[in-house]
């Protein structure tokens, strides 16, 4: 193996350790080895054979090789190019989530228009099949149409599967009605920071749920003589976990009040679904919401999530950092308002059309038109809060956006514990990113992006606001492993690249 190739891989090996957190040691405890011999293996100064690789990747779980199918995705990025155009927000990834978890509350057939193509949609369908639900992609492959079995085989569930996707904790509220007992892998998704599902459970054990977590598994009981005798009062007001709290209330025979519920965009989605089986939800879009549940829900449903606000806060920051003109289209203006109010008055010239409805019939859409501004630090800090405050998964967006104001922006993301380190890699592409803890990052802009080669974060978000400051920066970039954006977005790369963008897919080794 040449020179040159052991000190790439040695590099991509250092990076990948790197963003899982881990020190050299750490790395040799894993693979039974030396940390010298790992040193030696990231500096390139020690052969190493395709299993050692494979090993390695597995070790951090990053697909640095993989043998005996496709290696990973990677995506090459000629930048500095302008976008014009227009392009359709696609449909929201956690609407869609919620949705595939909420068809087990159902006995009849499941149908869901526009479904997100997207791998944690893959993986809830890999843990769905794997029990037994029937699911079939349909339309030429737009709706997705989801057949439960009379009785699910939790026995064969997709382990593997399951831990890839943090989605799988919103099985507990569903299962609960139709199991006594049962085991679920715990959750995984994104890397960042220890959660706990602690929250979850103060609302799930209402309904006579108990969890006891040993060996990678939550053990479920539920003991049916247990319901709710007061209203719940959830303890964060976060999206999954008031998900679960109304899957669970979906099918409880009586009324349950639900207080502190978060009352975001998949939150509202899973309400508008949760009508559409026969279930009577009060209060959506406020914090409290009053669920009529029915003990049995058989029907045959037909339902359209709506469009994904985070994505189309992406697409927004991409026609910000490359100072394009570029109209995106169908944008769930409710959950964007906060996000665009902060804009205008950094001084991003916008327009948009009159509000119409989307395809459920509920969710407010606008056509945004976004063009090349002159932008200015904002006074105040950005920060995320609860809805209707600015998205938590906004947050990543506005380094990429700052990086490309005049002046300071203080970034405060004080939900995730390791999300604001991850943003700092914008400094690896010419940004001036300050980590001042690991939830505050200071951003220095304008930025003279330049390109680079690196390995993707492995958080969602971040991962994505990297690849909007390759396409801004002059010359050839290469992002590695973008496992983790093709979790949350369909078809990203070749979408951008209908409006200008030029960005190649490729694998190796």
């Amino acid at each position: 193996m040449a020179d040159d190739y052991l000190v790439r891989i040695g590099k991509l090996i250092r990076d990948a350790r790197q963003h899982r957190g881990w020190t050299q040691t750490q790395l040799a405890e894993a693979l039974a080895t030396s940390q010298s011999a790992v040193n030696r293996i990231e500096r390139g100064n020690q052969n190493i054979s395709l299993e050692m690789i494979a090993r390695i990747g597995e070790a951090l779980d990053s697909e640095i090789v993989s043998l005996g199918y496709a290696g990973p995705m990677h995506l090459r990025v000629v930048g500095g190019r302008r976008l014009s155009g227009s392009i359709d927000v696609k449909t929201s990834k956690n609407a869609c989530v919620a949705l595939l978890c909420a068809s087990l509350l159902n006995k009849g057939r499941t149908t869901l228009r526009r479904v997100a193509r997207i791998e944690e949609v893959y993986r809830l369908l890999e843990v769905l099949n794997s029990i037994g639900v029937r699911t079939r992609w349909i339309n030429d492959g737009m709706d997705l149409e989801i057949v439960p079995p009379a009785h699910l085989d939790m026995a064969a569930i997709d382990a593997d599967a399951a831990r890839r996707t943090r989605s799988i904790i919103m099985f507990l509220g569903p299962l609960l009605h139709r199991l006594r007992q049962f085991k679920l892998p715990y959750a995984g998704g994104c890397d960042l920071g220890t959660r706990t599902i602690e929250p979850h459970m103060i609302a799930l054990r209402r309904f006579g749920l108990d969890i006891t977590a040993t060996e990678g598994l939550y053990h479920a009981e539920v003991d049916r003589q247990v319901t709710p005798d007061r209203p719940i009062v959830l303890t964060e007001r976060g999206d999954t976990v008031t998900e679960n709290a109304l899957l669970a209330a979906a099918r409880h025979n009586g009324v349950t009040v639900i207080r502190n519920a978060s009352s975001n965009y998949m939150v509202q989605d899973l309400c508008f679904f949760l009508e559409a089986l026969g279930v009577r939800v009060e209060g959506i879009g406020t914090t409290t919401l009053t669920v009529h549940g029915v003990p049995a829900i058989d029907v045959d449903v037909d339902y359209s999530p709506s469009e994904d606000p985070v994505e189309a806060m992406s697409l927004l920051a991409a026609a910000v950092v490359t100072e394009s003109e570029l109209t995106i289209r169908r944008v769930p203006i409710e959950f964007l308002e906060i996000e665009l109010a902060v804009l205008e008055e950094m001084g991003l010239d916008h327009d948009r059309t009159a509000e119409y409805a989307a395809d459920n019939g509920r969710t407010r859409l606008v056509d945004l038109t976004v063009r090349p501004s002159k932008l200015e630090a904002p006074i105040d800090k950005i920060h995320p809060m609860p809805f209707p405050g600015l998205n938590i998964d906004n947050v990543p967006f506005f380094a990429a956006i700052a990086a490309a104001a005049q002046g300071q922006t203080l970034i405060h993301d004080w939900v995730y514990d390791n999300r604001a380190i991850y943003l700092t890699d914008l400094n690896r592409l010419g940004g001036r990113l300050q980590l001042l803890d690991p939830h505050r990052v200071l951003v220095e802009g304008p930025t003279r992006w330049r390109a680079a080669e690196m390995m993707c974060p492995p958080a969602l978000r971040p991962a994505v606001v990297v690849l909007l400051a390759m396409m801004a920066a002059e010359g050839t970039s290469v992002l590695r492993n973008v496992y983790v954006i093709n979790r949350g977005y369909e078809d990203l790369a070749e979408r951008l690249n209908s409006v200008g963008a030029q960005i190649e897919i490729f694998r190796d080794i």
